[in-house]
């Protein structure tokens, strides 16, 4: 009988759930136009100042809210409700793209105007971020779909990312930049007109016990005192730091390594959704949570290698093959280290676990950004991203290294919480 209802499980279970479907479909429709709008970005600010330490400065710009004001935004999360509080940041997201887009449409864009939009973009990002990762266990029915839905997630935002950098760069040789920024903006009305299709339980509001620093400062304790969660999220800030320049370094590489266009940017990037994409459609067929931690040990590995190839590549269809590597170390370090901590955290810890995450990846991408602009600069983007490279194999060494015990630690949590009867 066990045998047959296991048969009978569906392959993808958190689609089951209607509220689950409903997001799934208003964020691969608006997730497109978000990676139409990096790419086009990018290309932007490259083609207005021909600088990589601008690509740097943008970068930083448009994420450092998150390193700041993540933790902040854990605790409005734990507070007041996940849902409405996604759909005011997804108002304000829609309404930076069309800024953006009536900048670029009319011909006045200027980089500071580009500045001044991703820092606006930023503020809501350290909100929208911890509030989106929290709000994903309300959207399922049953606990034990939790994994597979976060697994969805993922492949649904590197599916955008394949489709979305591709449609770009065709759009920016095309018509411009600003048609990706006008289509962004378009696209925000799906998300908010799924959210709000949605039949969501009234949020409980609990009182909490002291000020949002004591908040903050009880977030911090409980999440670097546990050593696997202190071991993931340090894990999640190098990847971040160093792993991830390859996103404003790109442009760099289509124009003046590979001498391409904006159509070469949206190949290559495309490439790493497409491994990106292969990586979030292995974890959302996945059927236990169980070796997660052996994913998450081996994806920086996955991504260094991926990133020094890329780096010594002066031929387009190599690059293109050694893209696929960057987007799979990327996706399974990102989604693997997400279900792993939202299968384990405390409810009433939730939104502010997930805020550390967030500041441990999305926090770290501005100042990986930073130094990478500053580092290619001085020695070249191709050795920068060797220097990447390497600094990810290190960390992947070194979390390898203490996995055995950190997985002592997680065996017993996985038996209180049901999710295993018996791993001993």
């Amino acid at each position: 009988m066990n045998k047959q209802a296991t048969l009978k499980k569906p392959l993808l279970p958190a689609l089951s759930s209607r509220n689950y479907r409903l997001f799934f479909a208003g964020q691969g429709i608006s997730l497109i136009g978000t990676w139409m709008t990096q790419l086009a970005t990018i290309w932007l600010v490259y083609s207005l100042t021909n600088s990589p330490l601008m690509l740097g400065v943008v970068g930083f710009t448009s994420q450092i809210p998150s390193f700041f004001l993540a933790p902040f935004g854990g605790v409005f999360v734990d507070r007041f409700s996940r849902y409405r509080t996604l759909i005011g940041t997804q108002i304000m997201a829609m309404i930076q793209s069309l800024a953006l887009a009536v900048l670029a449409l009319i011909g006045v864009i200027q980089i500071w105007h580009i500045i001044a939009l991703s820092l606006f973009q930023g503020f809501i990002n350290a909100l929208d971020a911890p509030a989106r990762q929290a709000f994903v266990p309300e959207l399922v029915e049953r606990k034990e779909d939790l994994a597979n839905a976060i697994a969805i997630n993922s492949t649904m935002i590197n599916g955008a990312r394949l489709i979305g950098p591709a449609i770009g760069g065709l759009l920016i040789a095309r018509v411009g930049a600003a048609y990706c920024f006008l289509i962004d903006g378009l696209s925000y009305i799906a998300v908010i007109a799924a959210l709000l299709a949605m039949k969501v339980k009234p949020w409980k509001f609990s009182v909490a016990k002291g000020n949002p620093l004591q908040q903050v400062r009880e977030g911090f304790v409980y999440a670097f005192s546990f050593p696997p969660i202190r071991a993931i999220l340090l894990l999640s800030a190098l990847v971040s730091l160093m792993g991830l320049q390859n996103t404003i370094l790109v442009p760099i590489f289509a124009e003046d390594i590979l001498k391409g266009g904006a159509e070469t940017l949206g190949f290559l990037m495309a490439a790493s959704g497409v491994g990106a994409l292969s990586g979030g459609i292995y974890l959302a067929t996945r059927q236990t949570i169980l070796g997660i931690g052996k994913l998450i040990a081996l994806a920086p590995a996955i991504l260094g290698i991926g990133l020094i190839g890329f780096s010594l590549s002066r031929f387009l269809p190599l690059s293109l093959f050694t893209m696929l590597f960057v987007g799979l170390g990327t996706i399974l370090q990102i989604a693997a280290s997400n279900t792993f901590l939202q299968t384990i955290v405390e409810e009433d810890k939730r939104g502010r676990l997930m805020s550390l995450y967030t500041m441990s990846f999305l926090g770290m991408i501005p100042l990986g950004n930073l130094m990478g602009g500053v580092l290619a600069s001085h020695i070249g983007a191709a050795n920068t991203l060797i220097i990447d490279g390497i600094a990810c194999i290190i960390g992947s060494m070194i979390f390898h290294k203490q996995l055995p015990a950190l997985n002592k630690m997680v065996i017993p949590i996985y038996e209180q919480k049901g999710i295993v009867k018996s791993v001993r």
